[in-house]
């Protein structure tokens, strides 16, 4: 939503008329507004995960199935897109804000979670960012109901969550047809489009 309307209001560009995969997301705001009016789009998109997570991890029992439905909820949201004719985005900064707003349940989760994310972006490189994405949660997951379960941080409430979530990010990277590398060849052209 914010993807949308702030470019809009700021330059007057329709983000899914410029962008390859008709998608609001930051990327594509960042890629075709520049960081003047990427950033407040990310941070604000990061915001709609961070502050209904981080409210229910002070408010809620983290352990409870509730607080699942709290973690699922803001990325299903911002997937289904209600305000927005049904057409959300990827979930990947709402995904991210909902990790951080796990901070106050358990910042060595969040810690796990990112060197996972680093691990697979750069020593064990998986190029497909829906795949790397489903790797991710994954393991994230099995470390959270195992390892951090081990040293008794027991959180399978958050790993549920972590599953709900990854089929959600799954389907829209499927939908938008970046599964593949699709993405990356269909933007290229556009590209050489926009420069020719």
């Amino acid at each position: 939503m914010f993807c949308e309307i702030i470019p809009k209001l700021v330059l007057h560009k329709d983000i899914y008329a410029i962008s390859v995969d008709n998608n609001p997301g930051a990327f594509n705001v960042f890629k075709h507004c520049g960081k003047k009016v990427g950033i407040p789009c990310l941070l604000l998109d990061v915001l709609k995960g961070f502050i209904p997570v981080l409210l229910a991890s002070l408010l809620m029992d983290a352990n409870s199935i509730a607080f699942s439905f709290v973690m699922v909820a803001p990325a299903l949201g911002h997937a289904i897109g209600l305000f927005n004719h049904f057409h959300g985005g990827k979930c990947i900064a709402v995904s991210f804000g909902i990790m951080f707003g796990l901070i106050p349940v358990t910042w060595i989760g969040i810690v796990a979670l990112a060197a996972l994310y680093i691990l697979f972006s750069t020593a064990i490189k998986i190029k497909n960012s829906a795949k790397r994405s489903v790797v991710v949660y994954g393991l994230f997951m099995l470390i959270t109901c195992t390892v951090l379960g081990v040293i008794g941080l027991t959180y399978a409430a958050i790993g549920c969550g972590l599953v709900a979530i990854m089929p959600i990010v799954r389907f829209l990277f499927t939908k938008n047809g970046l599964v593949d590398n699709k993405f990356v060849e269909e933007d290229v052209v556009s590209e050489n489009v926009i420069r020719g």
